[in-house]
């Protein structure tokens, strides 16, 4: 076999590896459905439980980094908090050698028939649920065809002076080996294509033990990179909690590496006894190192925290996405109670709203990425309010409620879908500053002036109608319906400026379309303010 021909088997090998795990993933994924997210979002209340869903999760994603990543934008999102975040970190380090595992059950052989299994059940069968399985058989098929192909292109590695000498390198120099597994993981971004790559190596004997267990510690830093690169222009917490995935492969390739030659001689202690053969003996080695590792850092958690925050300073403030009154037991205890917290809650989504359109108008005039993470913060904590309070307020709509309860309870239900379309309004404006940011594109010192008048007059509005739900006051609500008739006129008045501007040739085109559609969205905020204020005129 030519050069040439080795090494497009090994690349294309490489390819297929690649492609088959991120398949496999994303598949495993959708069978599971939404549950991965809610998984870490719910079950992460403390260290331990973090790192069980981390493993879970990871064995699911079938890579590491898919679930650092997510974890990363459940942080940056306000959704999970950074000691949290660790103990999932620490639980996708234990989760990825199940790749390593299942390549060391070595059923390469039957590559080509599970990838025939997979197609078959893609375009043969009609149910979605059955396609996904489909999906995940044929990506969990290409796994092992890729490493069939890596294996031909490798074999030849095993005579090549050249790598042999660096074998021997390896060996007397693990720091050396450790670099090569860092760098290459960090090139493919895969440590599952690092450690099955590795494993094939060893398996035709081009690679020592010695060799390649510092490669293996290597390969674990490695993986880092992508999480490193997920927190660039991310939340404080985020950056944290990337800096956290480091350290602790660090550490861990430390403390193994001082304890080398008993950990060597364990591997190849299990290896004669359990008769492993050499990718099982890998995959062994690899899920001692992080078991072992998580073992020794779960505790010290709280450290972790303490070091990244003093390595990555500054305050951040958190926004809770997670409801603080309401308690399903008052709904059949004291349905009178459960209307009242419910109450407490909404008024909590509407300041948290307020606060979404202080970050809006800041991020407009500023355009600093902090603002614009807060608001896509504040977004996602009414959401997940909206649908929250609704399903509780669902509820309690099948208990008896006296006529004035049953009032509140209604105008609760509706303030909520007004809320919620007011956090719509404040991303579209997000988005449009994005665009403007991104164009390039200025609008004069008047127009905004204008904006930021407006911007005023319908916070402003906006929490006087909050305002008239919580005292239950007709005189606000009555305020409320004149200042969105002053937001109607001055959007009117607005646009007739926009136009003249244009047409002088002071604005441009497209800047005015940015200018006309940011006025809209502060407009339909008017509305639906008055729509919170007329359920208090109509009660």
């Amino acid at each position: 076999m030519s050069t040439q021909e080795l090494i497009f088997y090994f690349l294309g090998g490489l390819g297929i590896f690649l492609f088959g795990i991120k398949f496999l993933g994303d598949n495993l994924q959708k069978i599971a459905g939404d549950g991965l997210r809610n998984m870490l979002d719910r079950f992460t209340t403390n260290p331990v439980k973090g790192m069980l869903a981390g493993i879970f999760v990871t064995i699911l994603l079938q890579t590491s980094t898919g679930t650092t990543v997510l974890t990363i934008g459940l942080v940056n999102a306000g959704f999970m908090t950074l000691r949290q975040a660790i103990g999932v970190i620490i639980g996708a380090n234990i989760g990825t050698t199940a790749t390593a595992f299942i390549i060391g059950i070595n059923i390469s052989e039957y590559a080509l028939p599970i990838v025939a299994l997979g197609s078959f059940l893609i375009f043969f069968v009609k149910s979605e649920k059955v396609r996904n399985v489909g999906r995940a058989i044929l990506g969990f098929g290409a796994l092992f065809l890729g490493l069939n192909f890596m294996s031909d292109g490798l074999y030849p590695l095993r005579d090549a002076q050249v790598f042999q000498d660096l074998t021997v390198s390896m060996s007397n120099n693990p720091f050396l080996g450790v670099l090569v597994g860092t760098v290459f993981t960090v090139a493919v971004q895969s440590s599952s294509a690092a450690i099955g790559l590795l494993q094939t190596l060893f398996a035709q004997g081009a690679m020592t033990l010695d060799a390649a267990l510092p490669v293996l510690f290597g390969d674990n830093i490695g993986t880092t990179i992508t999480a490193v690169l997920a927190a660039l222009g991310a939340s404080i917490t985020a950056k944290r909690a990337a800096l956290v995935h480091v350290i602790f492969n660090v550490i861990g390739t430390i403390i193994v590496l001082i304890l080398l030659s008993p950990f060597t001689a364990l591997v190849q202690f299990l290896q004669g006894r359990l008769d492993l053969n050499p990718e099982m003996t890998i995959a062994f080695a690899h899920g001692i190192f992080n078991i072992s590792n998580a073992l020794i850092q779960l505790p010290f958690v709280a450290v972790l925290a303490w070091i990244v925050v003093k390595a990555i300073p500054g305050e951040q403030k958190l926004v809770s996405h997670k409801v603080e009154h309401l308690d399903d037991k008052f709904i059949a205890q004291s349905p009178s109670v459960a209307v009242g917290q419910a109450q407490k809650e909404v008024l909590r989504m509407a300041e948290l709203a307020e606060q979404g359109l202080e970050e809006t108008i800041a991020y407009f005039k500023t355009k600093k990425t902090s603002h614009r993470d807060y608001i896509v913060q504040y977004e996602l904590a009414i959401n997940n309010l909206d649908q929250t309070i609704s399903d509780y307020l669902i509820k309690l709509s099948s208990q008896p409620l006296s006529k004035q309860d049953s009032e509140l309870h209604q105008v609760l239900l509706n303030t909520i879908r007004d809320i919620e379309r007011i956090g719509d309004h404040m991303e579209n404006i997000m988005e449009l500053t994005d665009y403007k940011k991104s164009k390039k594109l200025d609008f004069t010192e008047v127009a905004d002036a204008e904006i930021e008048e407006m911007f005023e007059l319908v916070r402003t509005t906006f929490r006087q109608s909050v305002r008239s739900i919580e005292i239950h006051s007709k005189e606000e609500a009555r305020g409320v319906v004149e200042k969105e008739n002053e937001i109607d006129r001055m959007e009117r008045v607005l646009r007739k400026n926009h136009i003249v501007r244009v047409n002088e040739g002071a604005c441009t085109g497209a800047a005015g379309i940015v200018f006309t559609d940011i006025v809209s969205n502060l407009e339909r905020i008017g509305d639906h303010s008055v729509n919170i204020a007329e359920t208090v005129l109509e009660g």
